[in-house]
């Protein structure tokens, strides 16, 4: 392999060891494989370019004009022109795809699913930090700074990532940039020759010219010590420093941000992907338990944080201030004292596997007693963890109040405020007309809000035929909501996304809460929540009660007593009876492991996950597993056709010692030493060996039964070669019968070039038709097949022989054998 082929090789690996370390940020990884693909194919138009050889600017041209076009090819065929030509429609989507993923970015906590428009930035950031790194490195020869973009591709993953094997991303980034400088070294080094010492090898195979001293050696090997050291270093140093604040969410790895004592914000990440993980276990487990002194638990939902952002896609939570845990905490917003209230104290444990930076407890809760580092969200009334805080193991005392309005005082609530109004009955231009129509066709007759809640929330539960189902795929985008209400089947999540959304048309503030419902009692008066209990609910805001809880959700959670005067008798439960987790009653509930599939739990699924319409990747969206099964065919099939011109250059790489890794054909070993005879006549007839199958790529059929002198004439008459390269080819066939006939070959300099000039001669006068059968399918690799028969019959050979052998021997001991018995 010449110096050129293995320092690209190098960058190659280099840039997928530091796209490693963004593994940890999306799931499914699946995305890794395509861009490894992709810039195989990058990397293999670069080499292409450069042996043709273009100009340096056309070379990296060329790479960014077929890297666009495999972009295209991947991820808007659709728009394309011809299937495969980037046009304006072309450019348009990946805009809209840019978009999508930067929104997706912003919403999703870590891993977030893998998007479409995630996808896109990842494969595409790949391929242009690849491309950056081969120009540098192999296009340019310049491999330090190739490093920068490697850097760059490295800090998007370490800021973004929180994953505490971080430093072996960092280890396998900073190898591969080791790997690229010590390519490049080497490539520099062995050109020089014996620079620091060492000694040469001994000559080798028939090939000539592959066998190099090893000048280069020390240096190298001098090399890789201090790039070790440098990484031990850069591993160690740090853990003796202080730590350093700091993240994409603010404050200290969590979502919380600023010091103690101070301000800060929470950023606008999704907590319903944050609790993925949990979710997703193949088993219903316990992830909370607790006790509580409620003479009543069907309405004990321990709620986490409410989503109270639309944009037309999702629901997500709005950056806010966060402060120090106040206590007590203000009383509840809108929420008057003539309205029925109690308190009651619950006892939380979370288990050693539940982590996330949101704290569950009943709402709305008045006092939290929990140690750690966490802060409060005063509009949600929500605790948060600050600087890497998580439930993990949290055990902690609430105290909150049952808050039980009539429906008479839901009725008569006035007007809300006109700020809160505002914030929580907005809604994006982008959502479908038909969403409204349908709300006020269904409240229609309702004689205030509270009347228009509960048609809602029975046109969700009972009246309007919607089925609950883990298996559907409602879809993603703006149009999400329309298609689940005219399929009328969908997850926890959509009901609650879509009632929260008709509510806002009507003038209703509303807003979606994440939570889990209360569980299921235990033998020893303690409630379990499993994973299968996760939920998430719409809350709507009356004033004089403040946020009150609805139940959309067909046979799940409880209904409100406060809303049950419409509803159907089969659609209540015993408000004497602790509702049931979904673990007893697993064909009603959202489960991670056997109602939900990892997919549709990322996505969208009632377990907690972001539904189809907030992750972008419904069924609009491509097949991962097509793509990854058709890249891995692309692939094998490009190496198919690419075998013979892989081979056809490995082989003259051999012939000539191309490049640095030796002196070639016939030049003097480097410490003055010459090379022996017979080293001298195998580098000579290799050289000729090339000469021959060369011409035979270019269509000069090689014939044996010529001397060198008369091939040599023949291929310059045939080949119509210049009168350099035909003097070239009369050196070399002089130098093989030297080889040939001579009592003592000698060697002869500068075979190698004479190879050269041959070689460009015949190039020169061939057609570009012939050129390109000479590159892509030459004729001389039937060498291959030459050799693949002449191995098979030399084994078949070997082993029919064994046989034989073996078969006389036992032929000849039964005889003896005969008579011994008589």
């Amino acid at each position: 392999m010449s110096g050129r082929a293995r320092l690209a090789l190098c960058a190659t690996a280099a840039t997928l060891m530091a796209s490693s370390a963004l593994l940890p940020l999306v799931e499914p990884a699946t995305w890794f494989l395509q861009a490894a693909f992709l810039l195989a194919l990058q990397s293999g138009v670069g080499a292409l370019a450069r042996r043709a050889p273009l100009a340096r600017p056309l070379t990296v041209a060329v790479q960014a004009l077929v890297t666009l076009l495999l972009l295209t090819l991947a991820f808007a065929r659709p728009q394309a022109v011809a299937g495969f030509l980037p046009g304006p429609e072309v450019f348009r989507h990946f805009g809209l795809l840019l978009e999508a993923g930067g929104a997706d970015v912003g919403r999703y906590a870590i891993p977030a699913p893998l998007s479409d428009g995630i996808r896109l930035m990842l494969v595409g950031g790949v391929l242009v930090i690849g491309l950056a790194v081969d120009a540098l490195a192999v296009t340019f020869r310049t491999a330090a700074p190739a490093g920068l973009p490697l850097l760059a591709l490295y800090s998007v993953a370490a800021g973004l990532s929180g994953d505490g094997a971080g430093w072996l991303w960092f280890l396998l980034a900073a190898s591969g940039y080791l790997l690229l400088l010590l390519a490049e070294g080497r490539d520099r080094l062995s050109q020089w020759g014996r620079v620091f010492g060492g000694a040469a090898r001994t000559p080798g195979r028939v090939s000539g010219g592959l066998e190099s001293n090893t000048g280069a050696i020390a240096p190298v090997r001098t090399g890789r010590r201090i790039g070790a050291l440098a990484l031990g270093i850069a591993l160690v140093v740090p853990l003796a420093l202080p730590s350093l604040d700091g993240g994409l969410l603010g404050g200290e790895g969590g979502p919380g941000g600023g010091g103690p004592g101070g301000g800060g914000t929470i950023s606008a990440v999704n907590p319903l992907v944050a609790l993925q993980d949990s979710l997703n276990q193949p088993e219903d487990r316990e992830v909370i338990s607790y006790r509580t002194n409620a003479e009543q638990t069907n309405d004990q939902y321990l709620r986490i944080v409410s989503l109270d952002k639309f944009d037309g896609t999702t629901w997500k939570t709005t950056v806010r201030q966060i402060e120090d845990v106040p206590s007590p905490l203000p009383t509840p917003q809108g929420l008057n004292a003539d309205v029925r209230r109690s308190e009651v104290d619950t006892s939380i444990s979370a288990s050693d596997g539940y982590a996330q930076n949101w704290l569950p407890m009943p709402f709305p809760a008045s006092r939290v007693r929990i140690d750690g580092r966490w802060r409060y969200e005063p509009v949600g009334r929500a605790l948060v963890g600050d600087r890497g805080q998580t439930t993990r193991g949290a055990k902690y005392q609430v105290t909150s109040l049952v808050v039980e309005p009539t429906a008479q005082q839901l009725a008569n609530a006035s007007a809300p405020p006109e700020e809160l109004r505002e914030e929580f009955t907005e809604v994006p231009d982008s959502l479908p007309g038909m969403v409204a129509d349908r709300a006020r066709q269904v409240t229609k007759g309702a004689a205030n809000p509270y009347e228009q809640a509960v048609k809602l929330q029975d046109y969700f539960a009972s009246d309007g035929g919607f089925t609950y189902n883990t298996q559907v795929r409602a879809g993603s985008g703006p149009s999400a909501i329309r298609r689940f209400l005219e399929q009328k089947e969908g997850f926890c999540v959509h009901f609650s996304f879509a009632m929260a959304s008709m509510a806002r048309t009507l003038g209703i503030p509303a807003r979606v809460a994440v939570g889990f419902t209360p569980g299921s009692a235990q033998a020893d008066g303690t409630m379990s929540v499993g994973l299968r209990d996760a939920h998430a609910w719409p809350e709507l805001y009356f004033e004089g009660v403040g946020w009150t809880r609805f139940e959309p959700t067909p046979n799940r959670g409880s209904v409100p007593e406060y809303t049950r005067s419409d509803i159907a008798p089969d659609d209540t439960s015993d408000p004497d009876t602790p509702e049931p987790s979904a673990s007893d009653e697993p064909s009603a509930a959202p489960s991670a492991s056997e109602s939900c599939s990892r997919d549709q739990a990322r996505q969208g699924g009632c377990a907690g996950a972001v539904p189809e319409a907030a992750a972008g990747a419904g069924d609009d969206g491509p097949p991962v597993g097509r793509i990854v099964a058709l890249s891995v065919a692309g692939l094998l099939l490009l190496f198919a056709f690419l075998s013979p011109l892989l081979w056809r250059t490995r082989v003259q790489s051999v012939r000539l010692a191309a490049g640095p890794h030796g002196p070639g054909p016939g030049v003097r070993a480097r410490g003055g030493s010459a090379p022996t005879p017979e080293a001298a006549a195998a580098r000579t007839l290799a050289a000729w060996l090339e000469v021959t199958d060369t011409a035979w790529d270019h269509g000069i059929l090689p014939d044996g039964s010529l001397t060198p002198r008369k091939a040599a004439a023949r291929i310059v008459r045939v080949g119509g070669l210049s009168a350099e390269s035909a003097a070239a080819a009369h050196r070399l066939a002089t130098a093989v019968e030297q080889v040939l006939y001579a009592p003592v070959p000698q060697p002869v300099s500068g075979l190698s070039d004479d190879v050269r000039r041959i070689r460009q001669g015949l190039r020169a006068s061939a057609t570009r038709a012939v050129r390109l059968r000479a590159t892509l399918a030459p004729r001389s690799t039937a060498r291959v097949v030459w050799a693949a028969s002449e191995r098979w019959s030399a084994l078949t050979e070997r082993w029919s022989g064994r046989i034989t052998k073996r078969w006389t021997s036992l032929t000849n001991k039964l005889p003896r054998r005969a008579q011994q018995r008589g």
